[in-house]
């Protein structure tokens, strides 16, 4: 079929997420270290357009919400570059939870202080 399978769109979703962490100065490593980490609770994906085999693509991602307790929401979305459109948009409502047992845990000050709102 030539185009993009729905699933790569959350993966590159993720990825982007995983990058913007780092660039927020929270790599896999400290998640750890602090025994406690953000993992997905919910996920919408809206597939505006398809995107085929060769189409480069820009994957934007912000934080809309954090509670500072624990819960966040990050949005995505997906253009494609040589039209500038919009071919997917996404978001993610993430809990913290502590890694040692899976249960709810509050965020540490890092993760409050790193996944702050962005004003898009």
């Amino acid at each position: 079929m030539g185009h993009a399978n729905n699933k790569a769109y959350l993966d590159w979703s993720m990825e982007a997420a995983w990058k913007h962490s780092e660039a927020l100065g929270l790599k896999p490593e400290d998640y750890i270290t602090m025994d406690c980490a953000m993992v997905a609770r919910r996920h919408e994906l809206n597939y505006l357009v398809p995107t085929f085999e060769g189409d480069q693509l820009i994957v934007c991602t912000w934080i809309i919400n954090n509670d500072g307790k624990y819960r966040s929401r990050r949005e995505y979305q997906i253009f494609r570059e040589k039209d500038n459109k919009t071919v997917f948009r996404g978001a993610t409502d993430w809990v913290c939870i502590r890694l040692k047992d899976g249960k709810l845990y509050p965020m540490p000050k890092e993760f409050i202080e790193a996944y702050q709102p962005t004003n898009m």
